[in-house]
């Protein structure tokens, strides 16, 4: 039986560039595999940012990258996350030390007018609210800047960035 190297596939990006939905095309291509979203570990009310919730929840995000990278059952460990600085790419790879896989980091960047569009759709299907828009375009022209494989989605379905995306694993 011949044993691959484990591929860790981090999707980062702002809010509403669709991370979601190209990781979920992702996870039915990309197989055996599994799907980890950063945000689920801070699904808390109230949302509150403090030093100890951001250990708390980095801790517990690592805890399960390495459940995954350790389960012999996956080949393909995909997470998602807006990972907006280097810092935070660093204090994560730091604390997965002493695993092997294959990292592969990719960020989704779109256009204003495309990033602005997708998030009036979803304030208007009522899951984010109107301010997302104003915290979100800021912070695309960090995500440029990043040294990560870029897919630019203003113009492609989450189905065609997941293809591309399983183009830069495979090869």
């Amino acid at each position: 039986m011949v044993i691959k190297m484990k591929k860790l596939i981090v999707i980062n990006g702002t809010m509403g560039v669709g991370k979601s939905a190209v990781c979920r095309q992702l996870l039915e291509i990309l197989t055996p595999g599994v799907w980890l979203d950063g945000d689920w570990c801070w699904n808390m009310n109230p949302f509150v940012v403090t030093e100890e919730n951001k250990e708390m929840v980095m801790d517990n995000i690592c805890y399960l990258l390495k459940s995954f990278l350790n389960n012999t059952g996956y080949e393909y460990v995909i997470f998602c996350w807006v990972i907006h600085q280097e810092d935070i790419f660093d204090q994560l790879l730091m604390r997965l030390q002493g695993l092997e896989f294959e990292l592969h980091k990719i960020s989704l960047i779109c256009s204003e007018q495309a990033l602005i569009a997708r998030l009036q759709n979803d304030v208007e299907a009522d899951i984010r609210k109107q301010d997302i828009i104003e915290r979100s375009i800021p912070r695309l022209a960090l995500y440029r800047d990043m040294d990560t494989q870029k897919i630019d989605v203003s113009d492609i379905t989450a189905e065609q960035a997941a293809k591309e995306i399983k183009h830069f694993v495979r090869n």
